[in-house]
């Protein structure tokens, strides 16, 4: 997915700046990025982390950056910050988006004299790029801002910084969030709140869906209000969000146990242990343990001193592995026993039958599989979560597929949507056969949304029901 940090500081920012984007590794695999702005104009470093972590890499350049005006990012896959010149002069933007309609918005911008657009190396265009050439059609910076989230089809935030300060939009549908700290001389603004609490910034503000800000060093004022309808991705609490995160003001970890306590007050079976799958399936098990009784295990452990997440190929096939040579067992916690073993989420079921089986060589006698949400039976629209070629990457699609031989439309994605139909039922024992789980039951998508604990008008929830 991505996520983006910025300063504006009366001294210079670039402390700051790095160890606030640092915060956001978990957030991204591919690329980092930094600019600051000072009295010799723009200095920028953008270097890819799939290899090492963000830190390593940015030490020797922050060093020698300096300003006191700075955004900067974890990218899952464009390289940015990008520097633009245009009518508007120089500016630096970092962007959060998913954008669907990148076609549509390529034709339209060719047919208004748009010259061209540089290919990334696997010859898609960057999307930052096209988000400052939507920016330059209009005549200043706020129109064209404006422009840019209204006409995405998925989702869009984003941070412009040039000598006015830095400019903040949240998406329109506040699908992505930015919060905004502060502290003596300086504000930031960052997608995560936890980034900025250890530099000594406190909370000052929420952007709400569609509103733009800017920030300098001695105000955050707001330029474009906020709208009413928001529709805030319910994975930043599940999986996305780090545990010391709170989004709409609902801690990431609180919202964890609720979802952990909420499947345990449905379950019926009585393992010897519960267990979460390291790192976001952890505080689910927890509220799970808290709520039925039953202790909670760390029967194997996640190997992160050199495997941070952002130390991750982008193969599917060797992100599987990674992910299994992550896993170590504490064969003495495992053997004999009956587990209960709580994840974030099942998309293509890889890795979970892969862990699975693992337990049952390191000694398991039973393990039974719970999802902290319901089945995903569509692929996101809006961030890059269970991002494939298709649908059918999906073990939920491959399996009604089969059932439904192939005739499957949204009437009957809706059924199998419905946690009280036979054919949800059908569909999770063919899942727990085909990927050799002792038991699996779902968490129910009203009881994970109450977990949360805002309207449920506010949360997106299109990956479970396919609703907009």
């Amino acid at each position: 997915m991505g996520g983006f940090f910025g300063v504006a500081a009366a001294d210079d920012c670039s402390f700051d700046l790095f160890f606030g984007v640092d915060y956001h590794s978990h957030l991204g695999t591919r690329r980092g990025g930094i600019v600051v702005l000072g009295e010799n104009g723009y200095d920028r470093a953008i270097h890819n982390i799939e290899n090492s972590p963000f830190r390593t890499k940015f030490d020797k350049d922050i060093h020698n950056m300096h300003g006191n005006l700075g955004i900067g990012c974890i990218s899952d896959y464009e390289p940015q910050p990008l520097l633009v010149r245009s009518h508007h002069g120089t500016y630096a933007l970092t962007t959060v988006s998913k954008i669907n309609n990148v076609d549509e918005l390529v034709d339209k911008l060719f047919d208004n004299g748009h010259s061209h657009f540089l290919e990334m190396s696997g010859g898609d265009i960057n999307a930052t790029e096209l988000v400052a050439s939507l920016i330059n059609q209009k005549e200043n910076l706020i129109d064209g801002i404006r422009y840019a989230l209204s006409s995405i089809d998925g989702s869009l935030s984003l941070m412009l910084m040039n000598q006015a300060g830095i400019y903040c939009a949240r998406d329109i549908k506040g699908r992505t969030p930015i919060v905004i700290g502060h502290k003596e001389g300086a504000y930031c603004a960052s997608f995560e709140n936890f980034a900025y609490k250890n530099l000594g910034y406190t909370d000052y503000k929420e952007l709400g869906p569609g509103e733009i800000d800017v920030i300098t060093p001695t105000a955050c004022t707001t330029l474009v209000q906020p709208g009413k309808d928001m529709k805030i991705c319910t994975f930043l609490w599940v999986y996305y969000g780090y545990p010391s995160s709170s989004y709409e003001g609902i801690s990431v970890e609180q919202m964890r146990y609720n979802c952990g306590a909420k499947m345990a007050g449905r379950d019926n079976v009585k393992p010897d242990i519960v267990a979460g799958v390291p790192d976001s399936g952890i505080a689910h098990a927890i509220g799970y343990s808290n709520a039925s009784g039953i202790p909670f295990s760390r029967p194997f452990i996640k190997y992160t001193p050199t495997w941070p997440r952002s130390f991750m190929p982008t193969i599917q096939s060797q992100r599987n592995l990674i992910a299994k040579m992550k896993l170590l067992a504490v064969e003495d916690l495992i053997r004999d026993k009956s587990m209960l073993l709580i994840d974030d989420s099942i998309v293509r079921g890889t890795q979970l039958r892969e862990t699975t089986e693992f337990l049952y060589q390191s000694g398991a006698r039973e393990v039974h599989i719970r999802p902290a949400c319901p089945p995903l039976l569509y692929g996101c629209k809006y961030l890059n979560f269970s991002r494939s070629s298709s649908e059918m990457d999906l073990i939920t699609r491959r399996v009604i597929d089969r059932l439904e031989n192939g005739n499957v439309t949204d009437d009957v994605l809706a059924e199998y949507a419905d946690p009280e139909s036979p054919k949800y039922e059908q569909m999770v024992e063919e899942i727990r056969k085909e990927l050799n789980f002792t038991s699996l039951r779902f968490n129910r998508l009203d009881d994970m949304l109450d977990a949360v604990g805002i309207d449920k008008c506010k949360l997106c929830t299109y990956c479970w029901d396919g609703k907009e």
